[in-house]
């Protein structure tokens, strides 16, 4: 392997141990608030979107499956940090909105979240954070634009022209 699909892999690599270590460190501070990484990652879905989402936009913009965003909803519901409402486009997919309680777990980790960052990340330079993150975002609209199942086809297109 040699040029780009080297660093591609190396890159993948280390996302693929960091996401394990920041799920690790996620459930430590979201479980001051009783929620895990997962259900943190949806309620902050729906924080940040400012409106009520239904399960597939909220899995969408999260990069999840729907499958594991239905089960952090449901959960978030049993808890009181979600509440259903109607959706009038479409009636089998309801929304999802934060309740007072959701809203507010969700900002005191925030406040929790942003105090950790600044110490993991003090002595890195903000440039080359932003372009750890374009680089990021550039590889995930890659994989989500065209076929959904972009890998899959490059190993059908591999095997088949052997």
């Amino acid at each position: 392997m040699k040029g780009t699909a080297a660093a591609g892999t190396e890159l993948v690599l280390d996302v693929f141990k960091l996401n394990g270590l920041v799920l690790a460190a996620g459930d430590r501070l979201a479980g001051a608030e009783g929620l895990t990484s997962a259900r943190w990652q949806v309620l902050g879905a729906i924080a940040l979107a400012r409106e009520p989402l239904p399960v597939p936009r909220i899995a969408r913009r999260m990069g999840l499956t729907r499958q594991s965003v239905q089960a952090s909803v449901n959960r978030l519901v049993d808890d009181g940090m979600v509440t259903t409402r109607p959706n009038d486009g479409h009636a089998r997919s309801p929304l999802f909105d934060l309740t007072d309680h959701g809203a507010a777990a969700y900002e005191r980790l925030s406040v929790a979240q942003e105090e950790w960052i600044g110490a993991l990340t003090a002595d890195l330079r903000a440039e080359d954070l932003r372009a750890a993150s374009r680089v990021l975002r550039s590889l995930s609209v890659r994989l989500t634009s065209g076929s959904p199942s972009h890998v899959q086809e490059h190993v059908e297109t591999k095997g088949t022209s052997a």
